[in-house]
């Protein structure tokens, strides 16, 4: 399972954000992005951080929910 791509579909979902216009801002296919949704692609670290930067010219919160969904709060007191 991708966590990346999980991670990314629920944003996605919860967002209201189109794999299409994330697709676009990205200027990437929209299949790329339905791969990772699917699970069937992980996308590469780079490629997370690209995700995350589109995602804030959509929507701000849509990028912290995808980056706190993502990593979890590895900065977070234990």
């Amino acid at each position: 399972m991708s966590k990346a791509g999980q991670a990314l579909g629920q944003v996605l979902e919860q967002y209201n954000i189109s794999q299409y216009q994330l697709a676009q801002v990205m200027g990437i296919s929209r299949n790329n992005v339905s791969r990772w949704v699917r699970e069937e692609r992980d996308p590469l670290a780079d490629t997370v951080r690209e995700i995350a930067l589109a995602l804030k010219t959509i929507d701000p919160e849509a990028a912290a929910a995808f980056v706190t969904r993502y990593l979890g709060d590895v900065l977070g007191e234990d």
